[in-house]
């Protein structure tokens, strides 16, 4: 699998598990704790920590919540820090009609 996925795919994935690993080390865990502890196996934790695809969502996320790190994922496909879908969107809506500048518009 890891040979079809793009190289920056590949790449953010290898960042987030040295991520992972860091967080792991300084709260001095070891894989064995914190795998238990997230009731995962020691294999799971390692590919997370190795950026190998194909681990569940929620494995991954169960491992940040262990480490107090869920809420760094809240901007992850934010739609509010979607550029390029807003302008695809704005592109979609209906121009707005508007009466005549030259309408008695007097109530």
């Amino acid at each position: 699998m890891t040979q079809t996925l793009p190289r920056a795919v590949r790449a953010r994935l290898e960042g987030l598990g040295q991520r992972v690993k860091t967080a792991r080390v300084r709260r001095g865990l070891s894989t064995e704790e914190l795998a238990q502890e997230c009731g995962i196996g020691r294999r799971s934790l390692y590919r997370i920590e190795t950026g190998e695809p194909g681990v569940a969502l929620g494995t991954f996320l169960s491992v940040l919540w262990k480490l107090g790190l869920l809420e760094s994922v809240q901007g992850v496909a934010n739609p509010d820090d979607d550029e390029h879908g807003k302008i695809l969107e704005a592109a979609r809506r209906p121009e707005r009609v508007r009466g005549h500048a030259d309408q008695d518009n007097d109530f």
